[in-house]
């Protein structure tokens, strides 16, 4: 049943997963951003620097919307690499032509799953009162993205090379290749400055909540290209012509 619908469901519904996660994660940082200004950038007990951090302000009475937009964020994150798997064995999108696609797509999902639960617990172990298990579910966090991030883009580059003639799917690649390396980068500088200059990693880490807004938007994209289909997958003539096409990668 659940595949069946999946089969006939509108794209313009599949999509409000990834854009509704999108829109609440970006509004969770941008209310926790504005108290912070609008009181008068107060320092936080466990503020360190003059720059408060996400988890500084999500530690203190704002706690409950950190915690609920974490958790949010976390499922429709993982619920939207798990649509693209299901739509793309429905043949809603384009198909994974080889082996190595279908496993660094499960290894995306598991990279989510894994950030999920990093999020979900990192906003509960509030850095005031646990700042040890903070920065461990932060890290875990981190390390789930991350690993997801490359899964993905290794997925879609190779997904492009098999569907030359799909455009749609060479921007999502190069959308999900510039987006996801300057969030790697900048969590890479967010680590190190973290502990050597606390108010440039405060700004770094802002810069990297806002900016993973826009990864999840690259999601919204993918799932525009599902159609609706009106039997079960594609056909093995489907099959060769696209083996016919499909590029060395």
């Amino acid at each position: 049943m659940f595949g069946l619908h999946l089969s006939t469901q509108s794209h313009r519904l599949l999509i409000c997963v990834p854009l509704f996660t999108a829109f609440f994660w970006f509004a969770t940082l941008l209310a926790m951003l504005l108290t912070w200004l609008i009181s008068g950038r107060p320092k936080y007990v466990s503020q360190e620097g003059k720059v408060a951090y996400i988890s500084d302000v999500g530690a203190s009475f704002l706690k409950p919307l950190f915690v609920v937009g974490c958790c949010i964020t976390g499922v429709g994150f993982m619920l939207s690499l798990v649509l693209e798997r299901l739509l793309r064995h429905r043949g809603r999108l384009p198909p994974s032509m080889r082996k190595r696609e279908r496993v660094f797509e499960i290894l995306a999902i598991l990279g989510s799953f894994i950030g999920m639960w990093g999020l979900i617990l990192l906003s509960g172990f509030d850095t005031k009162r646990y700042s040890t298990a903070h920065r461990l579910f932060l890290l875990i966090f981190a390390v789930g993205v991350i690993l997801s991030v490359i899964f993905t883009v290794f997925e879609y580059h190779w997904l492009a090379c098999n569907h030359p003639d799909i455009k749609k799917l060479r921007h999502a690649y190069l959308a999900k290749t510039v987006i996801g390396t300057i969030l790697i980068v900048l969590a890479i500088a967010f680590g190190i400055t973290l502990y050597y200059a606390p108010d440039v990693g405060g700004v770094i880490e802002w810069i990297i909540g806002f900016g993973f807004t826009f990864y999840l938007l690259t999601f919204a994209y993918d799932l525009r290209m599902a159609r609706i289909i009106q039997r079960e997958g594609l056909d093995k003539e489907d099959q060769r012509r696209m083996e016919d096409r499909r590029k060395p990668c």
